[in-house]
């Protein structure tokens, strides 16, 4: 069991992670919150192991937790001002600086969303499914999202 749980890690560990930084985690962040998903994967391997993608599973978990992180950090960020240093490093392209800070402005739920239909490339009913919500609700989500990246992107909303 605990091999099928690796390989399936080993399979997909990297692809999560980047959908979690996309999401908004830091590189770290998503790393733990990876890690936790996969732990509670592994009491549950013998039904999960049958589904039609175990990836969804850990995927939709994974997920939730950053969710439920994002949840907390605004309750906390309310109570007590916190200092951040920026990262060092070689850092991102341009676009990429610019596509982020736009992704950071917008709420994690709408966040969430555009990473699952954009980058994971989920359908609306999908996203819906993942997230537990309803598909309208996902529909308008997005809705506001493209909306608020068209007006900081400068881009024309019927492009």
């Amino acid at each position: 069991m605990t091999g099928d749980v690796a390989a399936l890690y080993a399979a997909t560990g990297r692809r999560l992670v980047g959908l979690l930084v996309s999401a908004g985690a830091t590189p770290a962040l998503a790393e733990d919150l990876l890690q936790e998903a996969y732990a509670r994967l592994v009491p549950r391997w013998d039904a999960v192991q049958h589904y039609d993608n175990p990836e969804a599973w850990v995927r939709t978990v994974a997920l939730r937790l950053y969710l439920s992180h994002e949840r907390r950090a605004r309750l906390f960020h309310r109570r007590a001002p916190i200092l951040q240093s920026p990262a060092v490093g070689e850092g991102p392209s341009p676009d990429r600086v610019v596509v982020e800070a736009a992704l950071a402005q917008l709420p994690a739920q709408q966040r969430v969303v555009v990473v699952l239909h954009y980058l994971v490339d989920l359908s609306v009913d999908d996203i819906a499914t993942t997230l537990r919500i309803a598909p309208g609700t996902v529909k308008s989500r997005l809705s506001r999202a493209r909306a608020h990246l068209a007006d900081v992107l400068g881009e024309d909303r019927d492009e």
